[in-house]
């Protein structure tokens, strides 16, 4: 039911009302009638601009409410935009996180491998070394006792030279530990340079990832 019904106006009242008579003594009431048409027009142009009011003021509200929507809308769809671009920086980052972690694993494992390889180098040369400290002493202890023996069988003018041979051979196999000593600490100091290196990777990796 529209708001003309409601107040108990009918636009069809208006259209079909019955025709008059002509006759004389129906003049009065048509006139009557005129009036009262008047009126039900009138009361019907006030209903329906009270419609049209209401109308146009559900319009505007909901105009008003569309642009809200449509400003809503357009800023959801930007941020919409910036959380897929996001998104797309965030895989990236963790692509790249997983490719420098692969890189990483495969360069400590090549370093492991180095430093294995050191060690079993260093166990394999202090054996070494160990063996001819071993067999040094050996020969040195030798020498003393033929030159303990030899000193009842030369003379002793040849007993000088023959201590200063000794000096000689003493001084080389002296030389030779000496050498294979520094051979051994250089050998430490390269472990010990890739034992930094290590580390450092791995502290950068550690710093990466944070």
């Amino acid at each position: 039911m529209n708001m003309s019904d409601s107040a108990g106006f009918n636009i069809e009242d208006l259209i079909n009302v019955p025709p008059l008579k002509e006759d004389e003594d129906m003049q009065e009431v048509k006139v009557d009638q005129m009036l009262g048409k008047l009126r039900r027009l009138q009361q019907g142009k006030r209903v329906l601009e009270e419609e049209i009011k209401d109308i146009k003021s559900v319009s505007d509200s909901l105009q008003k409410e569309l642009a809200t929507l449509q400003n809503e809308a357009y800023q959801l769809e930007g941020i919409h935009k910036e959380k897929e671009e996001l998104c797309r920086n965030l895989q990236f980052q963790c692509e790249e996180s997983e490719q420098d972690s692969a890189r990483l694993l495969k360069q400590n494992k090549k370093s492991d491998e180095l430093l294995e390889q050191y060690r079993c180098e260093i166990q394999e040369f202090k054996l070494k070394h160990r063996k001819q400290r071993m067999k040094f002493e050996n020969q040195l202890h030798q020498l003393i006792e033929q030159h303990r023996n030899l000193h009842s069988v030369f003379t002793p003018e040849m007993l000088p030279d023959e201590i200063l041979s000794a000096e000689n051979i003493k001084s080389q196999l002296l030389s030779a530990e000496q050498m294979k000593l520094s051979q051994l600490h250089r050998l430490d100091e390269e472990l010990e340079e890739v034992k930094k290196q290590k580390q450092q990777r791995v502290t950068a990796a550690e710093t990466q990832e944070e």
